[in-house]
């Protein structure tokens, strides 16, 4: 994707006007931080009133949109991305209120979960910035097309599991607690985790090929979409393993 911006032969590149990692971390810091507090806005909002169908409803559509502007138009990330955080934040932040407390069903609850994601998320993160920072794993051309393809694979799964669940048919590993749906979890929240690796390498190879500036947003805002998810498969994980017990 940055390979178009490499600089030609003798062509000095203006770093304050380029791509760099600092710049990158600054905004996915400002972008984690517009998520989570309209999250935590969202979870006090729903806590005192009670759910908001409509409010639920568009924030989730409306960050699904901002998300695929994003992506096909990067130079609007400056824009899109900050309010894709806010979507987001206001639909995790309900979300996860509703798994946290069982809402319609209070025996279902599950006191503590969210806060043990979170944690587990955050975790993930600095192991995989561990890992990538140390070169223990490169990023290779296999690796980084294995990846993809298996997250390709993953994505389709899931939509044919989607339009089966509108006739009514389901796949039961994908929300049941047994040792098929556990372990289907444990490979979801494992890829999640390996696609951070080609979020960091897409990030220094963007600085180092010297991308235009708003590039930053586009890159802290693959990283936040990647967090989100590995965050929402944690959550389903730890659902299943309270489940089960």
């Amino acid at each position: 994707f940055f390979n178009q911006y490499n600089p030609a032969y003798g062509v000095s590149v203006s770093r304050p006007q380029s791509m760099t990692v600092q710049g990158t971390v600054g905004k996915t810091s400002l972008l984690l931080a517009i998520l989570s507090a309209c999250g935590i806005w969202a979870w006090n909002t729903t806590l005192h009133n009670g759910i908001q169908p409509g409010l639920v409803g568009i924030a989730g559509i409306g960050g699904f949109i901002l998300a695929l502007v994003t992506i096909f138009r990067p130079t609007l990330a400056p824009w899109t991305a900050p309010l894709y955080a806010a979507a987001q934040g206001v639909f995790l932040g309900v979300f996860s209120l509703m798994i946290e407390s069982g809402m319609g069903d209070r025996l279902k609850g599950h006191h503590g979960i969210v806060f043990q994601a979170i944690s587990l998320t955050v975790s993930v993160l600095c192991v995989m910035l561990f890992l990538y920072g140390t070169r223990i794993v490169r990023v290779t051309d296999k690796f980084r097309t294995g990846v993809i393809m298996a997250t390709g694979a993953l994505a389709l799964f899931y939509l044919v599991a989607m339009v089966l669940s509108l006739f009514r048919v389901s796949i039961p590993f994908l929300y049941d607690a047994s040792p098929i749906g556990i372990g289907f979890s444990l490979f979801v929240v494992g890829l999640a985790s390996v696609n951070l690796l080609l979020d960091f390498d897409m990030i220094e190879q963007g600085a180092r090929s010297g991308a235009p500036k708003y590039l930053e947003w586009y890159g802290a805002f693959g990283l936040l979409v990647t967090l989100i998810w590995l965050y929402l498969e944690v959550l389903r994980l730890l659902r299943k393993f309270a489940d089960e017990r």
